[in-house]
């Protein structure tokens, strides 16, 4: 296997632009180029938000896997995202500063810095570049002056606005060509066309912004849908491969950021071969958003004690572009397999010692992305007849539009079945393990013991009576016995008699 020449099935796409799945092959077969809709760093990402970067990031992760490199850019909003994505309401950033007390560029900061901690803690790689808002503003203004230039905008008090009817199709991505209301753009004095909006919001007078720029159109700051088309095009050029986000972002962000890319290269092409959206998470039937109130964070799964890769291993177990309900049950669930998959992990490791290919990429990383075509022929050298023909199972799901929950079963078959030799099912996990991303090579059934924010004993004093109970038990005084196991679970913790490393852990309340 090579970098630029990928084996196994033909990757297939759905393409949400053309609502059909293609065939993907890269513009350069050397690099695939990615852009990924970042977050708005005004709050913390919610799980409705994560899963998108879960799903981008399977995807990376399954272009790795079948041997092509990944030029990945996210942006970071710090500007520009008004608290309606309808393109009304106040700047969500100001907004945000305002209610803190602190300036836009602590706020920005700090939950720039949450977001990248929750991908970390999803085991989610990387970008190839993080692209900051506030560093292309001279590039925005230039960008729209030549969308100006075009005659494909007009300005009002407000600022510059987008015309919609200067380019084909407008809305075709959210799959109603010609319809006023695909926009659902607030209703602005003077504009032209329902649907048509800024690209640069002019300061009013007397307003107090933290955050402007001196335009040609005045003081002000540039529409949110103008920076995607601005940093993408820059990094990846004029037509990349691929353009994800999540399902919210096709009935507006995409079509207006489609319709800059047109007015600006002046041609009908919409700036991505594919444009790809993952489903919402919904949460008792309705989509999970900031906007409602109480949504769920990654950082207060944790809290309950829930490892990070539990939610992570839930998404993967419905297709991207399904609805995926979230409850307390379902993150159990996925919680319980998880566990599972890593005591099988373990066994299987213990079982086949350390040999020198698990060495190996255990220093090369199993994260390094253009690396994984290097790390699949290390580790699927040494499969037999039966073992590889879970692999071509493995990619023919993964290689239909990333059909992940068909591969989760084969990877625990792989794991579990005995008449293949332990080392070689340590090298299946190994290999579908870098498309999965759940980190089976690394995680002990131990990792998984989280501290609940709640808890009410500390993990010292847990030890003191397990040592006290297991000596009760060694002098036959069962009842000495029974009594601190009744203690340690009124205090939230259950003994595990037998288990190993693993002789206590947490009883969660979800």
């Amino acid at each position: 296997m090579t970098d630029t020449a990928p084996a196994g099935a033909p990757l297939m796409l759905f393409d949400s632009l053309t609502r059909s799945t293609r065939a993907f092959a890269p513009i350069d077969p050397a690099m695939v180029r990615l852009y990924s809709c970042g977050p708005t760093v005004y709050n913390f990402a919610h799980l409705g938000n994560l899963r998108a970067y879960v799903f981008t990031d399977t995807l990376r992760r399954t272009l790795n896997w079948k041997g092509w490199p990944v030029n990945h850019v996210i942006n970071i909003t710090d500007v520009g995202h008004l608290t309606s994505d309808a393109d009304e309401g106040d700047d969500k950033m100001e907004a945000a500063a305002k209610k803190a007390a602190r300036t836009i560029w602590e706020i920005a900061a700090f939950y720039t810095d949450a977001f990248k901690a929750d991908l970390r803690d999803l085991n989610i790689i990387a970008p190839t570049l993080w692209s900051v808002a506030t560093d292309h503003i001279q590039d925005m203004i230039a960008f729209a002056r030549t969308i100006e230039a075009a005659g494909a905008s007009y300005e009002l008090d407000g600022g510059l606005y987008f015309d919609t009817s200067k380019v084909p199709d407008y809305g075709r991505l959210a799959g109603a060509r010609g319809d006023e209301t695909v926009g659902r753009i607030a209703e602005v004095e003077g504009k032209r066309n329902a649907a048509d909006f800024a690209l640069w919001r002019r300061s009013a007078t007397g307003e107090q912004r933290q955050m402007e720029w001196m335009s040609p159109w005045g003081p002000g700051a540039p529409g949110w849908h103008l920076e995607c088309s601005v940093m993408s095009m820059k990094y990846l050029g004029s037509q990349f491969d691929i353009h994800t986000g999540g399902i919210d972002h096709r009935e507006i962000h995409h079509c207006n950021e489609i319709a800059q890319n047109q007015a600006f290269t002046g041609t009908a092409a919409s700036g991505a071969n594919f444009w790809m959206h993952n489903n919402f998470l919904v949460d008792r039937g309705g989509k999970m958003s900031k906007s409602k109130g109480g949504f769920a964070t990654l950082a207060g799964v944790i809290d309950k004690g829930v490892h990070p890769l539990a939610y992570r291993l839930l998404c993967l177990s419905a297709h991207y572009r399904s609805e995926l309900e979230f409850s307390p049950e379902a993150l159990a669930s996925a919680l319980t397999r998880l566990t599972r998959l890593v005591l099988a992990a373990q066994q299987l490791r213990d079982k086949a010692g350390d040999p020198d290919w698990l060495r190996l990429i255990d220093e090369t990383g199993a994260s390094k992305g253009a690396s994984f075509a290097y790390q699949r022929s290390v580790v699927e050298a040494g499969l037999g007849a039966k073992a590889h023909a879970l692999i071509v199972q493995f990619d023919e799901a993964l290689s239909n539009d990333l059909m992940v929950p068909q591969t989760l079963p084969l990877l625990e078959t792989a794991i579990a079945d005995k008449a293949i030799p332990a080392e070689e099912r340590l090298r299946l996990l190994a290999s579908m393990d870098l498309a999965l991303g759940l980190g089976l090579l690394r995680l002990r059934r131990v990792d998984l013991r989280l501290r609940p924010a709640d808890a009410r004993i500390g993990d010292d004093e847990i030890e003191a009576l397990i040592e006290q109970r297991q000596a009760a038990r060694a002098d036959k005084d069962y009842a000495a016995s029974d009594r601190i196991r009744d203690e340690l679970a009124e205090r939230g913790v259950s003994v595990m008699d037998g288990a190993g490393d693993m002789r206590w852990d947490w009883i969660l309340d979800l």
